[in-house]
């Protein structure tokens, strides 16, 4: 009997660079913010960390700094980028532009329950789940970059290798020029 290849999408995670906001330490939620000059340069090096890899597509969330960050990072490679909604970040809805501080004193309350007038972590997770069901078939055996926010990470984390959403919001985040994952295919 002969066994089937085992198929699979090799993905490239980039978070976007450091915004405006960020460096007021305010929360941006699904407001639309834009790269700080250190988030260009972190798109820039995104780009040098990727320089001759072969990707089939880039993928990023339709937000400006994430839009801007690929970019900047993946405009030379030549392949056609996609913008996203599902790849947003988590909406904090009333607490959207508020100190960061208070956002991330508030995240682990927000993992399953909704932040007031907006979505929980785990809504993050499905949308971030659809959007990887309907990636796989057509990039089989390929590579594929993912430009997003920190919940999109989360969302990966969790759903590509089961680390608890719980788990995920309490702990640091360090921003690097990505992360690999790989999403098993379905033959």
């Amino acid at each position: 009997m002969r066994r089937r290849r085992e198929s699979s999408v090799a993905l490239v995670f980039a978070a976007r660079g450091t915004t405006l906001d960020d460096e007021r330490w305010i929360a941006s939620g699904w407001r639309d913010d834009r790269l700080s000059p250190a988030g260009r340069r972190q798109a820039v090096e995104l780009g040098e960390a990727h320089a001759g890899v072969d990707l089939a597509a880039v993928f990023s969330s339709d937000l400006g700094a994430a839009a801007e960050t690929a970019r900047l990072a993946f405009g030379a490679h030549g392949v056609q980028l996609f913008l996203d909604w599902r790849l947003r970040d988590c909406d904090l809805g009333e607490l959207t532009g508020e100190r960061a501080a208070s956002v991330e004193a508030a995240r682990s309350q927000h993992v399953y329950e909704p932040f007031p007038g907006g979505e929980s972590y785990m809504r993050v997770a499905e949308r971030v789940r659809g959007f990887l069901h309907d990636l796989s078939p057509r990039y089989r055996d390929e590579r594929i970059a993912v430009v997003g926010h920190l919940a999109t990470k989360w969302a990966l984390d969790h759903v590509l290798q089961g680390v608890p959403l719980r788990d995920l919001v309490a702990g640091p985040f360090r921003w690097q020029p990505g992360w690999e994952y790989r999403l098993q295919v379905d033959p």
